[in-house]
């Protein structure tokens, strides 16, 4: 059974869904004011493994909603400073969305709304009706206001020191400084040539936190629902108005399961676009590397510790990929027609242990380790002659598995299978720097290897013959 670090408890805890084998789960996604950085990444790729762990190694339907906030402060000035209407101008940054996610290997979330769908902005002001009929709301200026202290509960998923908290100050921007508990606003009064909508509540636009609650409450059903996360950053005051909005309107709990992924840091600071110090998707590959090796360099560390980038951690994941590639084409060399039990059981073990591994607290730091330790084990039993053909398919099936959590094998196929020159001509390539070899024409053989390999492509001879294989950077 998976055990999750609950943020809502401070503890790990033992997690299955709460009914119909179902997890429902509401990741908070991109509020889409500009492309996501890969520090944005880290929390995506997380969360996807933790998806595919509750389906393809627990076993469980996964139904999740991952929204694009497309309507708050900053995306509001972002379209205005670009001169081009709100829907047209997050519209680019969706987009680069989904083009980064499939580069990174992420499954698709079977919902991901967006704030700004009618639908959603009616969920929204049925939250409203539902906070007023309860006690939690005043009006002012044309804004409505949630009032924390009439929430009992305000505090606990941050564990706010409720003497801090300023009774009637209130605050009207989307963000707000750490543990500044005050007011917050659920429905905004909008000023001119900002967008508007009126679906019973007065002219004005949604607050961030407001349209978070509606939309997992609308897509996910009655509560609780079964996992909320995000990043770290988000615990409060995001996720802590989540809870007071949700909870204030239904008299229910929200979620039963908080998850929060630590920051990815550069120069010991947190990467974010306030500061200025941020890589994105794209700029990773213009550098030469491979999305499939910030995928694994994501998951390297336990996603609730802090993740520090550099080039040189990116290329150390980038060669143990290759490494995992190598073993994997190193099987198909084997020919020997006789099976190895001893061989056989360990990997079976290691598979075992793998998921053992994963489902304490999805740490996929310990499961690769366990990975990389079978690969050993393996290549030793290789030069000794212990692996054959019916050991290969028990091996090759244990690494679809494991991959089918992890994601990254796949994602370096399909990045070979992409790669700018076809396979096909790299054959003829390596047919003909075998020729001119043939004819000692070493010059010749080796302009062929040196023009595969700034293409990305590198060549590796051996008695077999010659290998080729697509690597991040030009060696």
């Amino acid at each position: 059974m998976m055990r999750l670090y609950n943020t809502l408890s401070r503890r790990e805890e033992d997690f299955a869904p709460l009914r119909d084998n179902t997890v429902r789960m509401y990741t908070c996604g991109l509020t889409v004011y500009n492309r996501g950085h890969i520090g944005n990444f880290r929390t995506f790729v997380c969360l996807d493994v933790l998806r595919r762990a509750l389906k393809y190694q627990c076993g469980y339907a996964v139904r999740q909603v991952m929204n694009f906030t497309d309507v708050d402060d900053r995306t509001i000035a972002g379209a205005q400073k670009a001169g081009l209407p709100l829907r047209e101008y997050t519209d680019q940054f969706i987009e680069a969305f989904r083009e980064d996610a499939r580069t990174l290997g992420l499954e698709q979330a079977e919902e991901s709304p967006r704030a700004t769908d009618e639908a959603n902005l009616r969920a929204m002001t049925d939250v409203i009706t539902a906070l007023e009929r309860n006690g939690h709301t005043y009006r002012s200026d044309g804004s409505i206001y949630f009032k924390i202290s009439t929430f009992e509960g305000y505090g606990k998923l941050a564990k706010l020191d409720h003497a801090g908290i300023q009774p009637g100050a209130r605050i009207d921007s989307d963000s707000y400084a750490k543990d500044d508990a005050r007011d917050f606003v659920l429905w905004k009064a909008t000023r001119p040539d900002e967008p508007t909508w009126d679906y019973g509540q007065g002219p004005g636009r949604p607050g961030w936190h407001l349209e978070c609650s509606a939309m997992a409450l609308r897509l996910l059903g009655e509560p609780p629902i079964d996992l909320h996360a995000g990043g770290v950053d988000l615990i409060f005051p995001h996720h802590e108005n989540e809870i007071a909005q949700s909870e204030g309107a239904t008299r229910q709990l929200f979620s039963r399961f908080w998850v929060h992924v630590e920051h990815l840091l550069i120069d010991e600071e947190k990467m974010s676009k306030s500061l200025g110090n941020v890589f994105t998707v794209p700029d990773l590959v213009t550098q030469g590397f491979r999305p499939s090796a910030l995928r694994y360099l994501c998951i390297s560390t336990h996603y609730r510790k802090q993740l520090k980038f550099s080039w040189a951690s990116l290329q150390q994941a980038e060669e143990a990929v290759q490494r995992l590639v190598d073993f994997l084409a190193r099987l198909e060399s084997i020919r020997a027609a006789a099976a190895h039990p001893d061989t056989q059981a360990r990997v079976v073990k290691a598979r075992e242990e793998f998921g053992a591994t994963l489902e304490q607290d999805l740490n996929t730091a310990g499961a690769l380790g366990i990975v990389f330790d079978l690969v050993r084990a393996l290549n030793t039993a290789i030069d000794g002659g212990d692996v054959g053909l019916p050991d290969v398919a028990v091996i090759r099936s244990a690494f679809e598995d494991i991959d089918r959590v992890l994601g990254v094998l796949a994602l370096r196929r399909s990045e070979d299978e992409a790669a700018a020159i076809p396979a096909g001509e790299v054959e003829r390539l390596i047919g003909e720097r075998k020729a001119a070899r043939s004819r000692r024409d070493f010059a010749e053989a080796d302009r062929i290897r040196q023009d595969l390999a700034d293409r990305g492509i590198v060549l590796e001879d051996s008695a077999a013959g010659t290998r080729w294989k697509v690597v991040g950077k030009a060696q």
